[in-house]
């Protein structure tokens, strides 16, 4: 069937819908462009976020809509009788990223199914900036709606907007309204508030870095690797480490799907702990901290724990944010840049930190190591964790990740692609004869 804009109908007259219905978009032009699906409820709100799809949340809580990025264009899977009840319509859209407009696309393509096409061009849109391709939403069962109409402004827009105004079956399209407000959603700080009230001083100074860099609605793994070497008896004793701790857990409450934080404590060896949270936070640093860095090795294997990290998050389709505290003293130059060189094709940031040490030496370098797919590290030193202002905590902390965030996006590391084209693989684990080897020159 090949479909008009406007057209509607009920879809299980085409389709059976206890079995999974692929939807697929793809724009040809010479933008960049993005594609989401928006579950909304019955206000036509993204009252629960887990449901908007699109290039940095590919799945939904239970996989009832699974994105998947093919050429120009993404691909989604939905499972319709699944989806809960308070989802009541899927708004399905396209977006330029950067310069231009839908008038200069040369193809707009719908498919629902293998069944039902449609296809636009240019001349069927404006100076606008995005479409609003296609609705299914219930009404007595299933059914779609091929809309086809753009819409004033981006991404951004279509956020606040979220999926725009039902039109009825008895009435032709209406042209886009103006984007309301931005519908009330379950903030940053009545999280917070609610979970972890200690830390609600933290939420203002990192809630304007996360607007400035537009990073509201990023969906992340977050995660805290944390020197558990002899050196940093200080920090564990004057309560730097648990203050490390406290002020990167918000930063997992707004970014993680589950509002947890994945941890790790590193020596000689490391040990994954239990992800952290806003109930167990304060029992993040164990009381008996001593007997486990004695238990860890009072010296320090950075690649080790680095091992355990890419282990973790290799096959995610969600980025990952690693938080990497150390007080310096990465001997091991060559097989860290190697590691990190190999791991650029995976969908990991290390923002590594420096407190109340020194020998950074190797971690300064991060920023100008060429012969990387995308430049996956950041580093920074602060010389009193405890003190510092907590915006400028904020801003340093985030203020490499955006970027990444947008090239990973470009280069496909996300779905897989760029893996598929990495030469090789990270290093595997040095025997104690090739560490005493390397440490003397051999």
């Amino acid at each position: 069937m090949i479909a008009e804009r406007g057209t509607r109908d009920k879809l299980e007259k085409y389709f059976e819908l206890n079995s999974p219905l692929k939807i697929t978009l793809q724009t040809d032009g010479a933008a960049t462009y993005d594609f989401c699906c928006f579950g909304v409820d019955k206000d036509d709100k993204l009252s629960d976020d887990r449901y908007m799809i699109f290039y940095n949340q590919m799945r939904s809580p239970n996989g009832e809509i699974i994105g998947a990025e093919i050429s120009s264009g993404m691909e989604f899977t939905l499972r319709l009788n699944d989806l809960p009840e308070k989802i009541q319509k899927l708004v399905f859209t396209c977006s330029i990223d950067g310069a231009g407009v839908m008038h200069e696309i040369s193809k707009h393509k719908i498919l629902i199914g293998d069944k039902i096409s449609a296809e636009f061009n240019g001349g069927d849109f404006e100076q606008e900036k995005a479409i609003t391709s296609l609705e299914i939403y219930r009404k007595n069962g299933w059914r779609f709606n091929v809309v086809a109409r753009g819409f004033n402004g981006g991404l951004d827009a279509l956020l606040a907007f979220y999926g725009g105004e039902e039109i009825k079956d008895d009435t032709p399209p209406a042209p886009a309204p103006e984007p309301p407000p931005e519908p009330k959603r379950i903030s940053l700080e009545k999280k917070i508030q609610a979970g972890a009230p200690k830390l609600i001083s933290l939420v203002k100074p990192l809630k304007v870095e996360l607007e400035k860099r537009n990073l509201l609605n990023v969906v992340a793994r977050v995660a805290l690797v944390m020197d558990i070497s002899g050196s940093m008896t200080d920090s564990y004793s004057d309560g730097t480490v648990q203050e490390i701790v406290n002020k990167i857990l918000p930063i997992a409450v707004q970014f993680d799907d589950d509002g947890e934080l994945d941890f790790w404590y590193f020596g000689d060896r490391c040990e994954r702990r239990p992800s952290v949270n806003m109930k167990n936070y304060e029992q993040a640093v164990p009381r008996d901290w001593q007997r486990l860095m004695s238990s860890l090795g009072y010296s320090t294997n950075e690649l080790a724990v680095m091992r355990e990290v890419v282990d973790e998050y290799r096959t995610s389709t969600l980025p990952a944010y690693v938080v990497f505290i150390t007080d310096g003293g990465f001997f091991d130059r060559t097989g860290i840049k190697k590691f990190l060189t190999d791991a650029a094709y995976l969908p990991i940031f290390w923002q590594f930190v420096g407190v109340n040490g020194s020998g950074y030496g190797l971690l300064e370098e991060l920023d100008n190591m060429n012969g990387r797919y995308v430049d996956n590290a950041n580093f920074f030193a602060l010389d009193d964790f405890k003190h510092v202002d907590n915006k400028e905590l904020y801003s340093r902390l985030l203020n490499e990740f955006p970027s990444w965030l947008k090239e990973i996006k470009n280069k496909g590391m996300l779905n897989g692609s760029a893996r598929r084209s990495q030469t090789s693989t990270p290093p595997a684990e040095k025997s104690f004869k090739d560490k005493v080897k390397g440490f003397f020159g051999f």
